[in-house]
């Protein structure tokens, strides 16, 4: 491995089944990156109005939350591989609901029971499923390293998603589609890729589910067993690591840079598709740190810094300033990505790993959920529009350092 950490052997050399799990997850992001720059439009186009978007997209989150929960909880008995293959098939369900009518609550059955991600980012069962089944499939030692390509591969993807979905909605208009019918070429996309990977998932070798052991557990809750104490410690800190992050949530962050220096949209999407490049090519680090330190202090000492530069935000007097320092941030700010889903993976027994990530992940989701309405009221007043910056920065602060007092004596089964 070369000293950043950023080995390409570390994804050609996986066996078949991760690259399967590679595809998939770009895939699947780049269609929740076509879909989400869209989807609003796309439903004013129909004559929704404002307020029953808003409450379409939450029920969308709220019904993403509760089958993500659902299925990574019972995938590790039921199997990753049969868990998977539904998950794509409520992919491609969701999409000709969207394409094929114009009735709200079937709109809103077909958000809610089915997978449609508003937001561009992973939604539903599949992040916690393919951990589990990746961590299966490639050594311990080389984990940290696998899931950060696995973080980056999707946030390429959904960069490329969200260029692709706007692109074509303006191709297809300028070749004489209504705006209607270039809408929903883009949600028959979607529903295909969510079809192509139900057909992957299919291909999946038996190598990807938990190793078959005789039940002699204890009672298992939401799936774990022997594991249920550090699963739900860990979920009660990402919670409130989420809960300080939903305070400068991507949208939000935009808001503020056009509040305050007002930014308009091209620049806007520049530096937030410059922060997220950072964001994402910075896991590599993480797994040069972490062989050399361990997993919970390189999220820790990655953290810190990078939430003080985050409270440094709003206290810069020009917009380049403001640029730099925000940059600064997403160059470290993912660090603790890879090595936080490596961490849970190696605490967890193997037959928990599914339900270990889906709990955990369900927590983040739901602590980032409660921020944002608190962010807005904030933005409303002038004189308080930096307050988020600070309160985020200073919740994590605080949850990096509960982490390191509570896990930092815990090591993982295996190697990082």
């Amino acid at each position: 491995m070369t000293p950043s950490g950023h080995n390409p052997g570390v994804v050609t050399s996986l066996p078949p089944d991760g690259r399967l799990l590679f595809l998939t997850r770009f895939l699947r992001l780049f269609g929740y990156g076509i879909i989400s720059v869209i989807l609003a439009l796309y439903l004013a186009e129909i004559g929704v109005s404002e307020s029953r978007i808003g409450w379409l997209l939450t029920l969308t989150l709220a019904g993403d939350t509760a089958i993500s929960l659902w299925m990574s909880a019972g995938a590790d008995r039921a199997g990753r591989r049969r868990m998977l293959v539904l998950g794509a098939l409520l992919v491609g369900a969701a999409g000709i609901v969207f394409a094929s009518t114009e009735a709200y609550w079937l709109l809103v059955l077909a958000a809610t029971v089915g997978v449609i991600s508003p937001s561009g980012h992973e939604v539903g069962p599949f992040l916690s499923i393919e951990q589990a089944a990746l961590a299966q499939v490639v050594p311990d030692d080389r984990r940290t390293g696998v899931f950060a390509w696995y973080h980056l591969a999707g946030s390429l993807a959904g960069a490329l998603g969200a260029l692709a979905g706007g692109g074509a909605v303006d191709l297809l208009q300028r070749f004489g589609w209504s705006p209607l019918a270039s809408f929903r070429g883009v949600i028959a996309v979607y529903t295909g890729l969510g079809l192509i990977m139900a057909g992957l998932f299919l291909r999946l070798t038996p190598a990807v589910e938990p190793p078959r052991v005789e039940d002699k557990a204890p009672q298992r809750l939401l799936g774990l067993h022997r594991s249920k104490r550090v699963v739900f410690k860990l979920s009660s800190l990402f919670a409130l690591d989420a809960f300080g992050g939903g305070f400068v949530v991507q949208s939000m962050a935009v808001y503020w840079f056009h509040l305050r220096f007002g930014v308009e949209g091209t620049t806007l999407g520049a530096i937030f598709f410059s922060a997220n490049i950072l964001a994402g090519v910075s896991a590599f680090i993480a797994v040069w740190l972490a062989r050399r330190i361990g997993l919970i202090p390189t999220m820790v000492v990655t953290h810190i810094p990078s939430n003080v530069l985050l409270m440094l935000v709003p206290l810069m007097p020009t917009l380049p300033l403001a640029v730099t320092v925000l940059l600064l941030r997403f160059s470290i700010s993912q660090m603790d990505v890879p090595t936080r889903q490596s961490y849970v993976m190696a605490v967890v027994e193997p037959d928990e790993r599914s339900a270990a990530s889906g709990v955990t992940g369900v927590a983040r989701t739901a602590g980032a959920a409660i921020s944002p309405a608190i962010a807005g009221t904030l933005l409303s007043v002038p004189s308080l529009i930096g307050v988020p910056f600070l309160l985020a920065g200073s919740i994590k602060l605080t949850y990096d350092l509960l982490l390191w007092r509570g896990f930092r004596a815990l090591g993982p089964r295996g190697v990082s």
